[in-house]
């Protein structure tokens, strides 16, 4: 094989190296490596961070290019290249590359070959024990159809841990884009007044005393320009998130667990912050990304047992309002149905891969012509002012109002007025329920 690489290398420097990165890997398969050897083996390879994250058996490592595993907290970005640990799955190894860049052939080779023998590794090590009733999807599935009868979704859900009979108990339904359906347990801490149940029944989050945050920009004062304001030199605006990237939350919930997963549905599920998200917005009572499934993901509202059903429509419809979080799909990985309101009532309008409404096809052909247009006009559909907007796309402001005034020539209305920023709003919705 180091013969064969070397060859190569005089003829062809990645295709040599793509050999030598097959040899390594095939060695620690042969050598029985551990996960972290693997990952160390993947970063070192690429020169930069490398990444396991399987959600499922809840395992996490992450190493430096020197070798040293230092853990993070923060999500994986989404335009980092990465690979699935089974054909079609979630991205599950990543590579840490900056500025969006395409993996060249020695990353993609060092995730292929890396990632296959993660899975090896994790079968033979944390295969899946037999299922029990807490992961058997047969009855999360039997929970969520509201064709089932009562006596059989009742008898589902208390296999599942589910108790119908306890007040202090919700749950929500998730839809993954990929995988089967999840219930979050939602269970309140203390004793709950039948008050304080129909509340938090009604809302859908958790009732814990504990502040709700709301989805989207807290609203800014009012400025003298009649749209989106402006805040001037030296104010960067509220960020969405502290790491620039729009569209984080805050997040402390208590007492929730994710059934049908493959793992304990007791454990606590939700921690926050978690990524860094705003310090000055209300936390708590909203539900973190920690322990939810990965990618895209609908969460339906937080309802008593025999409610699920309902949950479960919700969740799928607020999966359709989801994006990838990519600069060719920016949006919210993660939404709540309980944030949509009246929004919800789009999906009503627009079915998937129906023909798009003449908005989104203007926004398509504004996309087509520069590959910062739907992450520019995102940022400033889904922030509080346009220096808060340059900021999410870590462009100078005099840059975003260059980047707006050609992007209005080609969507032919304004998006800095208030009822073009609606507009705009509404046409990146739409793009997400139109596609197939």
């Amino acid at each position: 094989m180091k013969e064969l690489a070397g060859r190569l290398t005089a003829v062809d420097p990645d295709a040599g190296a793509a050999v030598r990165v097959i040899a390594y890997f095939d060695t620690l398969a042969e050598g029985r490596a551990g996960l972290e050897a693997l990952v160390r083996g993947a970063a070192v390879l690429a020169g930069c961070p490398a990444r396991l994250v399987d959600t499922e058996r809840r395992v996490h490592v992450r190493v430096e290019p020197d070798g040293r595993r230092q853990d993070c907290d923060l999500p994986p970005d989404p335009t980092w290249p990465s690979a699935p640990l089974v054909p079609g799955g979630e991205p599950a190894l990543w590579l840490e590359r900056a500025g969006n860049a395409e993996p060249s052939v020695v990353d993609a080779v060092i995730l292929e070959r890396a990632a296959g023998v993660l899975r090896l590794v994790l079968d033979r090590t944390r295969g899946r024990a037999p299922l029990s009733p807490a992961d058997d999807p047969a009855l999360v599935e039997t929970v969520l159809d509201a064709t089932a009868t009562e006596q059989a979704r009742l008898h589902a859900a208390r296999r599942l841990g589910l108790d119908p009979d306890d007040p202090t108990t919700l749950a929500r339904a998730l839809a993954p884009l990929r995988g089967r359906p999840r219930i979050l347990l939602v269970r309140r801490e203390g004793r709950a007044t039948g008050d304080e149940a129909r509340r938090a029944r009604g809302a859908g989050r958790l009732a814990d005393g504990e502040a709700r945050d709301r989805h989207g920009a807290a609203p800014g004062r009012q400025d003298d320009a009649p749209g989106l304001r402006d805040d001037g030199p030296g104010d960067d605006g509220p960020r969405d998130r502290e790491d620039g990237r729009p569209g984080g939350r805050s997040a402390r919930g208590r007492g929730e667990g994710v059934l049908g997963d493959g793992e304990a549905h007791g454990r606590r599920a939700v921690v926050g912050p978690r990524d860094g998200g705003p310090r000055d917005r209300a936390a708590g009572g909203r539900l973190g990304e920690t322990g939810l499934p990965g990618g895209r993901v609908g969460v339906g509202p937080a309802v008593p047992v025999l409610g699920l059903p309902g949950s479960w429509d919700g969740a799928r419809i607020a999966l359709r309002f989801t994006a990838e979080g990519t600069a060719q799909d920016p949006g919210e990985r993660v939404v709540h149905a309980d944030d949509l309101g009246g929004i919800a009532l789009l999906a009503e309008l627009i079915g998937p891969g129906a023909e798009p409404p003449p908005d989104v096809r203007d926004l398509e052909r504004a996309a087509a012509d520069s590959p910062w247009m739907l992450a520019t006009l995102h940022a400033v559909a889904s922030t509080a002012s346009l220096r808060a907007a340059a900021v999410g796309v870590n462009v100078h402001h005099s840059t975003l109002q260059d980047r707006l005034t050609h992007a209005e020539a080609l969507l032919g209305w304004p998006v800095r007025t208030p009822q073009g920023r609606l507009r705009l709003h509404l046409a990146l919705t739409m793009r997400h329920l139109a596609r197939g």
